[in-house]
């Protein structure tokens, strides 16, 4: 299934009563997961800080451990498994090391300029004994800037592999929660899914080249 994130920006001007002026608010919003005729029926937080939301998914890889990790630990392949991922280039530091920062780019999320969607990571952490690790975007162009994900892999008995996906956003002004949470796990979920696919294709060439 091709997965379109399609999102506008657009000004609602609304009279703040307990300032007594016009505010401009900017709201994000996601075609199809909200109409932006009905955003004056959602509450809208102006003030103080807010929670975060949080989302989580998980799936079972047929495949050993070790296999799993060498194809989801490392940047020149993630376009392997994640079909939302068409370049990735190292920007600073080394992969693997806290501080590394990579340019993830694709159509994947139309720009109304046309433009390449990009999304920059910071990797926060990483443990190849633990088979877990935590990258934070710190920049993109898709409205998803710092939100968090980690991503740990268990030994699950028999050959397989666990694979858990958590990840964190900010609230975004004008969306609900749930549509959100269960778009972006949904989009987490199918990269889960083409792991196993990756591996097999990874097999292959090197059976080729034997």
């Amino acid at each position: 299934m091709h997965l379109s994130f399609f999102y506008e920006t657009f000004e609602l001007r609304r009279q703040v009563e307990h300032r007594k002026k016009l505010q401009t608010i900017t709201y994000t919003t996601f075609l199809g997961i909200i109409n932006p005729n009905n955003i004056d029926n959602m509450a809208v937080e102006t003030e103080g800080k807010k929670r975060k939301w949080h989302g989580s998914v998980s799936g079972i890889v047929d495949s050993p451990l070790d296999k799993v990790w060498t194809i989801v630990s490392q940047s020149k392949r993630l376009s392997q498994w994640m079909p939302m991922v068409e370049q990735c280039i190292d920007l600073v530091g080394d992969e693997g090391v806290p501080g590394y920062v990579r340019l993830v780019s694709s159509f994947m999320f139309p720009q109304q300029d046309g433009e390449r969607s990009w999304i920059k990571e910071r990797l926060v952490t990483m443990d190849s004994t633990a088979h877990s690790y935590v990258y934070k975007m710190e920049a993109s162009n898709v409205g998803l800037d710092g939100s968090i994900n980690s991503l740990k892999l268990i030994d699950y008995g028999d050959g397989s592999t666990l694979v858990n996906w958590s990840f964190e956003i900010d609230p975004l002004e004008g969306t609900f929660e749930d549509n959100i949470i269960d778009y972006l796990g949904f989009l987490y979920k199918s990269c889960i899914n083409r792991i196993q696919g990756a591996i097999e294709d990874a097999n292959k060439k090197v059976y080729e080249t034997c």
